[in-house]
């Protein structure tokens, strides 16, 4: 059984109120001067969003000028690798672990890219020995932190004296799209935020030799949708990232992540009922209400995850670690609990993961 030893979070350092981000993203998608239909349509949308401030990689003023996917992903590179090594750093000295034990690193991103890639540029920059072993990840989007704590828990079940650590970093406000007013661009330029989190898991022979009392990683489930490629994802061109993301969203939380869920659970003889913690990925306002009906469960089993919305939008891959990181602050773990992890990305899919808490 994997140990989460430590967990901490980045974000931009650029933070905004969402109507300042809205005016000057405002700019950006619709071009100037912009229709008032479409201006109102991106106003309404983005106070829908429930997100009353964002983190940014740069300050408003220098989107500007951000005018090819080079220069954006310049800025990926650069900021993604400090808010990166800040969230690793501070994972690790939460753990009482030194950069020099870590055995395997692992990094997820889904708004830039990079070769070498995320986790081999944090090998100098915080001193991991020169042979750990690396893992990077493209392409899971949202479900990337729940499926990064899931597949560092396979591995340490065959590993169980050793370190690891997962690193997710997202710079979403670097995909904006200029002059595009599709929709999927108006919300997710009202949406998302920019961010990294970084988890420190162990084996549990190395768990013992901590004397860490949990959250110790269960089981994991992962779900694939078919014919629902282009429910969410990227079309990639000369302008970069440009976001796929259909409104049938919700559709499919509510109508699977129950059954999903249920099946999940009663693999380890538990019901939803036995559930103490749920931390989930902040999606968005209308999944996140589908998704309180598909686990049947109060508003206030998701508070955690309407409060990170609320203060720092969807980091994408980064956000649900972000809500396991308060959680476990506002409830130490080691009460034995059962807790579930759980967000959705492209694909269509799922990734669900079991907790003792």
């Amino acid at each position: 059984m994997p140990y989460v030893a430590a967990v901490a979070g980045a974000l931009g350092p650029y933070c905004y109120p969402q109507p300042e981000i809205t005016e000057a993203f405002g700019r950006l998608v619709l071009g100037e001067p912009a229709d008032s239909a479409q201006r109102q349509l991106l106003e309404r949308l983005h106070l829908a969003t429930g997100v009353e401030q964002r983190h940014l990689a740069l300050p408003l003023p220098a989107y500007e000028s951000l005018t090819s996917f080079e220069a954006a992903n310049d800025a990926f590179i650069d900021i993604g690798v400090r808010l990166a090594g800040q969230a690793l750093a501070d994972a690790l000295a939460n753990a009482g672990l030194a950069a020099r034990d870590v055995d395997l690193v692992m990094s997820a991103t889904v708004t830039g890219v990079a070769a070498p890639s995320l986790e081999a540029r944090l090998v100098p920059v915080l001193g991991l020995r020169d042979d750990v072993k690396r893992v990077p990840i493209f392409g899971l989007g949202c479900v990337a932190g729940a499926a990064g704590i899931a597949r560092v828990a396979d591995y340490l079940v065959g590993h169980p004296d050793e370190v690891v650590a997962f690193v997710a970093v997202e710079l979403c406000s670097l995909t904006v799209q200029r002059h595009d007013p599709s929709m999927a661009n108006i919300v997710a330029a009202g949406l998302f935020g920019d961010g990294a989190a970084a988890v420190v898991m162990v084996g549990d022979r190395r768990a013992a030799t901590l004397g860490l009392a949990g959250p110790r990683v269960l089981a994991s489930r992962s779900v694939f949708y078919p014919d629902t490629e282009r429910v969410m994802g990227w079309d990639i061109g000369g302008s970069g990232f440009r976001i796929v993301l259909a409104p049938t969203v919700a559709d499919l939380v509510r109508a699977n992540l129950g059954d999903d869920l249920k099946r999940f659970l009663v693999e380890s003889h538990l019901d939803r009922s036995d559930v103490t913690h749920w931390i989930a990925h902040p999606g968005g306002p209308k999944v996140l209400d589908a998704m309180q009906l598909a686990l049947d469960v109060p508003k206030a089993a998701l508070r955690r995850t309407w409060e990170s919305l609320r203060t720092v939008g969807n980091l994408s891959s980064a956000s649900v670690l972000h809500v396991l990181q308060a959680t476990m602050t506002d409830c130490p773990p080691g009460t034995g609990e059962p807790a579930v992890l759980l967000a959705m990305g492209p694909g269509f899919c799922a990734e669900l993961v079991l907790l003792s808490w």
